[in-house]
């Protein structure tokens, strides 16, 4: 039997299958937008023009996914995480679910998976972890929107206070993870101080945004804050292991 490859030529395969399929729709959409907006006499320019800036806004959350794709080829290999990052999903969730998977087998993701059940649970639960939305949002968001609008509707203090409490409890679901493993001592607070200079960092952003009208780094809040814990994580782990 033969070692198993988390970059097996056959993994790719299906990665770029799933990932060129997924550029496929854009495409197609993309020339069908274009197409109508020639019929009902759009400025064609306008419409450039909003083509070219919406590419290059595409910059900014292609950092993250990218940091995302090497933050997890460490353990799961570059395929399966290139097609979820790439398709729908976010490093904070599949991070967790990765790592869930795996404690759940008795496993762990710190080091390369090598087992194929092991990265087979992964793989499944990344992916069946995301569909409820994809389900949930075409087919019941106008009556959950409805829902939330008419308690804002009856009371408004009230339904800013169910919109806050439900951001809240997923930000809640994964500080569960953060501070998991502050019972082992200081080695458990890494990701606690890691996350905290990552706030700190997006804080800092926030105000050069806002005080010093520095426009453009607004979108790149979200990778400079990633970049700079990271980076900021070598040093903390070092100082604290």
């Amino acid at each position: 039997m033969k070692d198993f490859n988390l970059n097996s030529p056959f993994l790719f395969t299906i990665a770029g299958a799933v990932i060129l399929f997924v550029v496929a729709q854009a495409v197609f959409f993309l020339i069908k937008a274009v197409r109508r907006a020639k019929v009902i006499g759009m400025d064609m320019k306008s419409v450039k023009k909003t083509m070219v800036s919406s590419a290059v806004f595409t910059v900014a959350p292609a950092v993250s996914i990218l940091l995302g794709v090497i933050t997890l080829s460490k353990s799961l290999g570059l395929p399966l995480p290139w097609m979820r990052l790439s398709v729908i999903g976010s490093l904070t969730y599949e991070l967790t679910a990765a790592e869930t998977a795996a404690t759940a087998v008795g496993a762990s993701i710190a080091s390369a998976v090598t087992d194929p059940a092991t990265y087979a649970a992964i793989a499944w639960v990344m992916t069946l972890g995301i569909l409820p939305g994809l389900i949930i949002i075409p087919l019941f968001m106008k009556k959950i929107q409805g829902s939330i609008t008419k308690v804002k509707t009856k009371d408004n203090k009230w339904g800013e206070i169910l919109i806050t409490s439900l951001f809240l409890g997923m930000i809640s679901a994964f500080l569960g993870v953060i501070f998991a493993t502050v019972s082992e001592g200081l080695k458990g607070w890494i990701p606690v101080f890691v996350m905290l200079c990552s706030a700190v960092i997006m804080s800092v952003v926030g105000l050069l945004v806002k005080k010093c009208k520095v426009r453009w780094l607004e979108d790149f809040a979200l990778p400079i804050s990633m970049l700079g814990a990271m980076a900021l994580a070598i040093p903390i782990t070092g100082a604290i292991v």
